[in-house]
């Protein structure tokens, strides 16, 4: 097996872990509130880092001590605050939208993350291409499929998760910009960090939060943290050592196909025809909407930063 072949199998494995994390998070509401879930498995998940930062660092001590000069490794605190607070909202909306609605509906309306980036070049100035369009309407299309109901509104775990999509795609650009200026690893432990602090908190001012709880959910609370933090962030980082950033990309959204697979499989969840369509087309513009990303410098950006949820 090729390397290439290698890293794609590691970003797939990560896609995997991330898809079954909205199982975790579905699961973890019948326990404790989501505030709480959240700063407890953003905490975890940073400690998780620590390891993988203290392994990291020697060579990049080594390197600042061979040739002096301006240090990009002392600026991710700034950045991760930053980052982090957008994660915070994200997060946050999107967990609460997983008291009202399924795992698998709750992936695929945050999965249009993918589709509001291309979006996002119309503030800055950039040409849409009609295949950005095309992806674009696919999307909107699939929305509606999944979500509107006969009264032609939208439910409201859909609309949690929708304008959590917005979230979600500005934490993307905001990463896309700091990875290039500040050390990857250290900006992903501060943001989980501030991510935590905000989420905990919240919860002590708005949830009750016990040692039973935190015991029933220990599981979801293990997995989130663990898992779809550390062991999920590391496989990408290794992954994208060696994938095409364009690839990669593609790779990491199947993990809206595996939270429904494991909302069928795990939670009994069952999404009916029209739903069923709303996903294959929601699917289908998340991937034109990174196929014509073909330019390593534009597409960067959206390589580095699937990492957060």
């Amino acid at each position: 097996m090729n390397t290439r072949w290698k890293a794609n199998l590691l970003l797939l494995m990560a896609a995997i872990i991330w898809g079954f994390a909205f199982v975790a998070q579905r699961v973890s509401v019948d326990y404790m509130g989501p505030f709480s879930f959240n700063g407890i498995r953003f905490l975890l998940g940073s400690l998780s880092l620590v390891p993988l930062l203290y392994w990291r660092n020697k060579p990049q001590q080594a390197d600042r001590e061979a040739a002096p000069g301006p240090d990009r490794y002392q600026n991710a605190l700034p950045a991760g605050i930053l980052a982090g607070a957008v994660l915070f909202a994200g997060a946050s909306l999107q967990q609460i939208g997983l008291v009202y609605i399924t795992a698998g509906k709750a992936a695929f309306i945050t999965g249009l993350y993918i589709v509001l980036i291309p979006l996002a070049g119309i503030f800055l100035r950039q040409r849409l291409s009609a295949l950005s369009w095309l992806s674009c309407g696919l999307a909107v299309i699939g929305l509606f499929l999944l979500c509107v109901k006969e009264n032609l509104t939208l439910a409201y775990g859909d609309f949690l998760e929708f304008i959590g999509a917005f979230f979600w795609a500005a934490h993307i650009l905001l990463i896309g910009h700091f990875s290039r200026r500040v050390d990857v690893l250290k900006l992903s432990a501060w943001q989980f960090i501030t991510c935590g602090l905000l989420s905990l908190g919240t919860a002590l001012w708005l949830e009750t939060i016990t040692m039973a709880s935190i015991l029933a959910a220990a599981i979801p609370i293990l997995y989130g943290g663990i898992c779809s933090v550390g062991i999920a962030y590391t496989l990408q980082v290794m992954g994208q050592q060696y994938a095409a950033p364009t690839h990669a990309a593609i790779i990491l959204s199947m993990e809206t196909v595996f939270a429904a697979i494991g909302g069928f499989w795990l939670l009994d969840e069952i999404l009916g025809t029209q739903e069923l369509l709303g996903c294959a087309l929601m699917f289908a513009g998340m991937l034109l909407s990174q196929l014509q990303s073909i330019e390593p410098a534009k597409d960067s950006a959206l390589g580095e930063t699937t990492s957060q949820l």
